[in-house]
């Protein structure tokens, strides 16, 4: 017959070690997140350039895989950027409508949709339907332990896979951000002269009133940025991947949503350089 003494005090210690458990628990959980999964995923953005310079340079897949990339990008990115530069030119029609400068719609069209807009179209489509694939193909061939086998033959996986794929997001990114711009500014111009009944003559003619050359090379650079952030995350999820099918799965969805977090962030760290060392225009 337990003793009632002994018996609390023993009831007292499995609720403290659990207590004391779940606290381990959730500061190795914290632990991880701040500290060893971005210096694992910094360790390998320095390994896959240091690949970059090894020969031979994998030609045929940085082929095949810009292929597969514009294939899976480039009608979205069209069917996202007319819209985009249709609401950009409603809203900031309205808006200089109303401040009396309807002549330079254009020039604040160019300057929205040049500066911020297409970087960022270009690099949600590049890291939601090219990243994500990334991240599948590379997660199945690693419960499949074909990294592994291509390890034990001597190949390096980050300069026969990461890095072709790497430079080919960041590759046709440039091309897909000059498409947004076209396009974006064809629909806003459709949407301003069709709707808001506003001078076609005038919307062309105020294109340069604003923007300038720097603003086209910021978005380009942007573009680049982006597309290396995206192939880099998508090969460290797809190369940690494990758990089979559901890993998989499960480091598709972390490579979008971290995919996205770091191109908002880079998104504000370029633009705050880009204010700082590059003089507006004047009017």
């Amino acid at each position: 017959m337990t003793t009632p003494g002994i018996g609390a005090d023993q009831e007292g210690r499995k609720k403290g070690g659990g207590s004391s458990a779940a606290l381990r628990r959730f500061s190795d959980g914290a632990t991880n997140v701040a500290i060893k999964e971005p210096g694992r995923f910094f360790a390998l953005c320095l390994d896959t350039f240091r690949a970059m310079f090894q020969r031979p340079f994998q030609w045929r897949e940085f082929i095949q895989q810009s292929w597969f990339i514009v294939s899976v990008t480039v009608v979205p990115t069209m069917l996202v950027a007319i819209p985009f530069g249709g609401i950009l030119s409603l809203q900031v029609g309205g808006l200089i409508r109303q401040l009396g400068a309807q002549s330079f719609t254009g020039a604040t069209a160019v300057v929205a949709i040049v500066r911020e807009a297409s970087p960022l179209v270009t690099s949600l489509l590049v890291a939601g339907a090219a990243g994500s694939a990334m991240c599948a193909d590379i997660g199945s061939r690693k419960i499949r332990e074909e990294i592994d086998a291509m390890e034990v033959l001597g190949i390096n996986p980050l300069h026969r896979l990461v890095v072709p794929r790497m430079l080919a997001c960041a590759f046709i990114a440039l091309f897909l951000n000059g498409l947004v711009s076209v396009v974006g500014l064809i629909g806003g111009y459709v949407f301003n002269v069709v709707l808001q009944d506003g001078t076609p003559g005038a919307y062309l003619a105020s294109f340069n009133a604003i923007a300038q050359l720097p603003d086209l090379l910021q978005a380009e650079i942007k573009a680049f940025v982006f597309g290396i952030t995206a192939g880099l995350v998508a090969a460290y999820k797809g190369l940690n991947a494990k758990g089979g099918p559901k890993g998989v799965g499960d480091a598709v969805n972390q490579t979008v949503v971290i995919t996205f977090m770091l191109l908002f962030l880079e998104n504000f760290i370029i633009s705050a350089l880009y204010f700082q060392f590059v003089p507006s225009k004047g009017m």
